[in-house]
Parts: structure tokens; C-alpha cells; sequence
């Protein structure tokens, strides 16, 4: 018989018991439904728990720190994170480019409002990865410091004199200065605070307060209100700009945060705590992170934390994963069962088609298309039933959850995701398991005696 015929006769057999059809293509579809929901969540949490992870930095950039505190060691000199120890870095294979960083704490005023902000100097070639909103980078030709700002950073401001400064109200938060006007800031803090306490110095005099200096806001980094990014509460400078502004503010003096020799005078030059280190590859990451530990620095990078988040999304994807098959296993015996019973009542016909010199072979393939064809019907209104299920998943918690994790970003989270290969799989694997649960009973039907089957009743 050719396939047409087979399928022809197992579709009718299967018409013919349309209850016991029904009941047996809900048991796949149950178990359809169970591992592909299952899945979608494990693999919906994965692209989520990456997601987050990159909101923390890129995934093939290295931060370098000083071993320990380098700073404060006078002894590990030869471990200070120079301009010149920095560019000695692009020379290790895969690295795109390093650059060092130099933070310093300030304090900018506006109004009534004021707060303490670090302020974050950096080549201005490596701003260009950070997106704008609105505004432009600093410029090697600006005459003074001019800042990038994140999109909480004005939400740090409060009144001094306010009764309630130190209150939090999370629904309350809101811009309280305007970075568009002038910002007042005072680079020596110390002396600020000093000035500002109403005990004299050790001669007998009153500190004198610090020049105030005011800076304009050139770029404001991308993010909307009240939502999380890791350059939120950031306020970001040329690095050469902001190594001339606190050699002129200081002078001959210590600077804040830089280290000192043997005798208590400022180095020449300026040793920072943090650089940055851009891999060309991914995969290539951890093996340049081993070689600046080798060096001596501390070095860390996002890839730490993605394995961590990847081996429990992979546990969480197995376990979702396991309980759906447990599912499909059951759907399994009910189709095997199924199969048995039709053999049981169909003996007398598969003895005549055997008298009728019917090829062993087609029998057994008339009853595993009957068990694929439940199988397949299963596996089609398991997989459209789980797109619906995974709509109204992402709807009702994917925008809650991207609230807690990003700060009240309205853009929702994909919680469950169905990519195209899962689906095939999925109808595939019913199909499979629907000819796999008939392959017995297929094998009982085509070894029956045929006057043994003709004499059942």
C-alpha cells in the first residue's frame, strides 16, 4: 500500500474512536504545553539574567584595579596604575584599547540644593560608546570641565536646611536641580566642611573657604526618568580637562585620593585606582583577565558574574525542562495504551488484510502513523496554546519584574520566549514520542497469527 493509503486508514480509525482520539491528543497536548512553557521560562530568564548583567557594564570590557590598596601602600610602587603602566596594556593580544580612570569626590551646589558627586574623568575617546539623550560629548578644545550627567543624578540633591533631608520616599523622587543652568562646584571639600565649622584653625584663624566653580553640562546620557542604567547616577569629564583642573585647584598640595611618597609629597604624576581594559572578543575575556592578574592587579569583569547567572539559569531551564517531560511521558503510556486497545479491537481486520497477502511492513507503519498523527495533532495545539500562555506570561509579570530590576522602567521583560528552533523541536519530539509510545503495539499487530485473528470475535 502506498502512504496515502496508510494515512488514509489511519485517519479514519482515528475518526472512527473520536472520544478516545480526543482524550489521547489532550494528554499530548498537555504534555506539549508543560515542556514548552517549562522551557520558554528557563530560556526567557537566561536572555533576562544576560540582560541584566550587561546593564551593569559591557560584557568584554576588564576593570583593572591596583593590587589591594596601592594607593595607600607605599611599597607596591611598582604596581601603580600609571598613564604609562595603563598604555603598556593594549600591547596583551585581543586588546582593543585601555584607558585609565580617575575619580574625585565634589560637591556641586544649586539653589537650596547641593550634593556630593563623584565626579569621573575619562579619555574622551571612550565616552563614545555611551549613548546621549540630548546634548553633545566634551570636546579636547572646551576651555574647563564640562560634564556628561546620568538621568537619576539630579535626584541626589536635597536641601540642607530641610527639616526632612534625610527622608526617602521612593514614589517622591524627583529632578531638584536643572543641569541646563550653571552648576556650582567645590573641588576641595575638606576645606569646605572646615570653613564651614565655626572652631578655629591651629594658628588661631578661621579656615578660608574654597573657590566655588562653576561648570556647564554639555551631554546627558540616555535613560528615562526614574529608570536604572549603569551610568544613572553618573557625572562623567574629560580625564585631561580634570587632571589640569585639580593640578591648578591643588598645586604643590596632596590631591585627594592620590597617594604620597616617603616623605609626604605628591608624586609627579598621577597614579590612578581603576583603568579599563577593551577586549575584541568575548570568548577571548577571561583569558586577558588572567594575564593582568599575572601582572599583579586585580581585575574583574562582567564574564564572572554571566557563568554564575548562565550555570543557574541552565539548573533552572533542567529542572523547568524535567518537569515537563514528566508530562509528556505520561502523554506517552496514554498513546501506547490507546494503540493496544485499537490492535484488541481490530485483530479480525489486521488477519484479513494479512490473508489478503497485505506486507507485513505496512501494518506496522499503518499503526506507527496513527500513533505519529496523535502525536503531531497534540504537538500543534500544545504549541499554539503555549504561544497564548507565553503572551499573557510576558504581559502580566514581565513589565513588574523589569520595574523592580531596572528602577521603574516601563519597558517590559520577555519572561518567556518560544524561539523558532524550540517550537520545531517540540512538534517534532511529539511526533517522535507519539511513534515511539505505537512502536510495540505496531510490532504485536504485524506478529498475529492470521487465522488466529480472523477466529477473534
Amino acid at each position: 500500500m502506498s502512504f496515502r493509503d496508510l494515512l488514509k486508514i489511519s485517519l479514519g480509525s482515528l475518526s472512527r474512536r473520536r472520544l478516545r482520539t480526543f482524550l489521547t491528543v489532550l494528554g499530548v497536548f498537555i504534555g506539549v504545553t508543560s515542556i514548552v512553557v517549562m522551557l520558554s521560562l528557563g530560556i526567557g530568564l537566561k536572555q533576562f539574567f544576560m540582560s541584566s548583567v550587561e546593564q551593569l557594564g559591557s560584557l568584554t570590557q576588564i576593570t583593572v584595579y591596583n593590587y589591594g590598596d596601592a594607593t595607600q601602600d607605599k611599597n607596591a610602587e611598582s604596581k601603580f596604575l600609571t598613564d604609562e603602566k595603563v598604555d603598556s596594556f593594549r600591547s596583551i593580544p585581543h586588546v582593543q584599547d585601555a584607558y585609565p580612570v580617575l575619580e574625585t569626590s565634589v560637591l556641586m551646589k544649586q539653589g537650596p540644593y547641593e550634593a556630593n558627586v563623584t565626579l569621573t574623568g575619562i579619555p574622551i575617546r571612550a565616552m563614545q560608546s555611551i549613548q546621549l539623550r540630548e546634548g553633545t560629548y566634551p570636546k579636547e578644545s572646551d576651555n574647563g570641565v564640562k560634564l556628561l550627567v546620568g538621568n537619576m543624578v539630579g535626584t541626589s540633591f536635597f536641601d540642607p536646611k530641610a527639616s526632612n533631608r534625610y527622608d526617602f520616599d521612593m514614589d517622591g523622587m524627583e529632578q531638584k536641580v536643572d543641569f541646563h543652568l550653571p552648576m556650582f562646584t567645590i573641588f576641595d571639600t575638606d576645606s569646605y566642611y572646615a570653613a564651614k565649622n565655626p572652631a578655629s584653625g591651629d594658628d588661631g584663624t578661621k579656615p578660608t573657604a574654597p573657590k566655588k566653580y562653576i561648570l556647564d553640562t554639555v551631554g546627558y546620557i540616555e535613560g528615562k526618568e526614574g529608570s536604572w542604567n549603569r551610568y544613572s547616577y553618573s557625572v562623567i569629564t574629560d580625564l585631561d580637562q580634570l587632571k589640569a583642573q585639580l593640578r591648578k585647584i591643588y598645586r604643590k598640595r596632596a590631591i585627594p585620593g592620590q597617594p604620597t611618597n616617603k616623605k609626604g609629597k605628591p608624586y609627579r604624576y598621577f597614579i590612578y585606582n581603576e583603568a579599563r581594559v577593551d577586549v575584541d572578543d568575548m570568548e577571548e575575556v577571561e583569558i586577558v583577565q588572567k594575564t593582568l592578574q599575572d601582572m599583579g592587579y586585580q581585575a574583574t569583569s562582567q564574564m564572572e558574574y554571566l557563568k554564575q547567572t548562565q550555570q543557574t539559569s541552565n539548573m533552572i531551564q533542567a529542572v523547568l525542562g524535567g518537569i515537563g517531560a514528566v508530562s509528556l511521558l505520561v502523554a506517552a503510556i496514554g498513546i501506547a495504551n490507546t494503540m493496544m486497545m485499537s490492535i484488541y479491537e481490530r485483530t479480525r481486520e489486521i488477519g484479513i488484510m494479512k490473508v489478503l497477502g497485505c506486507d507485513m511492513r505496512d501494518i506496522r507503519s499503518m499503526f506507527l502513523i496513527e500513533a505519529g498523527l496523535i502525536g503531531l495533532l497534540g504537538g500543534v495545539f500544545g504549541l499554539v496554546f503555549s504561544y497564548g500562555i507565553s503572551v499573557v506570561i510576558n504581559r502580566l509579570l514581565g513589565g513588574a519584574i523589569a520595574g523592580s530590576e531596572f528602577g521603574g522602567d516601563t519597558a517590559s521583560v520577555a519572561i518567556s520566549v518560544i524561539p523558532i528552533w524550540l517550537a520545531a523541536a517540540a512538534l517534532l519530539f511529539a511526533v517522535l514520542v507519539g511513534m515511539a509510545a505505537g512502536f510495540f503495539p505496531a510490532q504485536r499487530a504485524m506478529k498475529l497469527s492470521p487465522l488466529s485473528a480472523i477466529r477473534n470475535d
